[in-house]
């Protein structure tokens, strides 16, 4: 039947992404945390780096090819999508398992950032949409934050960070970052294609499956990384990754995606998504300016709140199909 055999190899990419994911997220995070103890900076810097741009891989292969297909609807709704389950979904998870107590000040200016790059893509979107010119600027403010944040780097990590594998050699950390950075996107590429094959075998829209499955797939990533960071009780790497991962799926992701085309925004729906974005990201004000620990109970919520979220994504897609 082959019908039954698409469905078989729909799920065995599922799993295997889900491993590879998994495997990966641990991966990067133990060598990125390394790393930065070897290079002298802080282990946030090198999550709003190195740790955000591979993390961020999956979207900006999925949002390049939608730009270059003409379906400028999969690429917002791509990025905005995973900038909303970064928060809930990325942090939620975790924090549901384990409670995440950042030290708030380290990520105050990383996050003034994030917000700064939110409203400006809010108002584009408001103004209708992406050019070559937001593109440009958006790149010209993501060098800027690179290098705001490379020369904002503590010299004196080592007494900060706790629970490291010290004593592993150069070598295999550079192993550790390669697995990292190959392994997510082709995890998050594996269930992505797995996914949207189980959903096109039941029937769903591709509206819900490309709001729902390809923006918690391309997350995928955020998800294992900051999952394996809130067990190795590296805090500021969990928060580090999601709030540079928003970033970079705002300014670098939009911003080179801007330079195929213009983008007009698509209407409907994506007005929620955009409240719903915004939304997000104020409720990480209380764990960057204040003293409040993610603790299970608001991981919990989170989660709750996004599985609701996409309730009424898929409500509103099904009901006007």
């Amino acid at each position: 039947n082959p019908e039954k055999g698409a469905m078989i190899l729909n799920l065995i990419m599922v799993a295997a992404g889900l491993v590879i994911l998994i495997l990966a997220g641990d991966a990067l995070v133990r060598g990125a945390v390394n790393l930065a103890l070897r290079l002298g900076i802080t282990p946030l810097v090198v999550s709003l780096t190195v740790v955000a741009f591979g993390t961020s891989a999956p979207e900006l292969i999925i949002a390049i090819q939608a730009a270059l297909e003409g379906a400028p609807g999969i690429a917002y709704g791509n990025v905005i999508g995973s900038n909303i389950a970064n928060v809930f979904l990325v942090l939620g998870v975790p924090a549901a398992l384990v409670a995440i107590t950042p030290e708030a000040a380290k990520s105050r200016r990383s996050y003034m950032m994030m917000m700064l790059a939110t409203a400006a893509f809010l108002v584009s979107c408001a103004f209708g949409g992406l050019t070559f010119w937001h593109g440009v600027g958006f790149l010209l403010f993501l060098s800027f934050i690179l290098y705001d944040t490379v020369q904002g780097a503590s010299a004196d990590a080592a007494g900060e960070v706790e629970d490291l594998d010290t004593d592993i050699t150069g070598t295999w950390i550079a192993i550790f970052l390669l697995l990292g950075l190959v392994g997510l996107p082709l995890g998050a590429e594996l269930l992505i294609r797995g996914g949207v094959g189980i959903a096109a075998a039941f029937g769903m829209p591709e509206a819900v499956i490309g709001l729902t499955i390809v923006a918690i797939g391309t997350s995928l990533p955020e998800l294992a990384t900051t999952i394996a960071a809130a067990y190795r009780r590296q805090a500021d790497v969990a928060i580090g990754n999601v709030i540079g991962s928003n970033i970079f799926n705002i300014l670098s992701i939009m911003g080179v995606v801007s330079l195929f085309g213009a983008l007009p925004v698509p209407p409907g729906i994506m007005m929620l998504d955009l409240l719903v974005m915004l939304a997000a990201a104020l409720a990480l004000i209380p764990f960057v300016y204040g003293a409040v620990s993610l603790t299970r109970p608001i991981g919990v919520a989170w989660v709750l709140g996004y599985a609701i979220y996409i309730a009424v994504i898929v409500g509103v897609n099904t009901g006007t199909t």
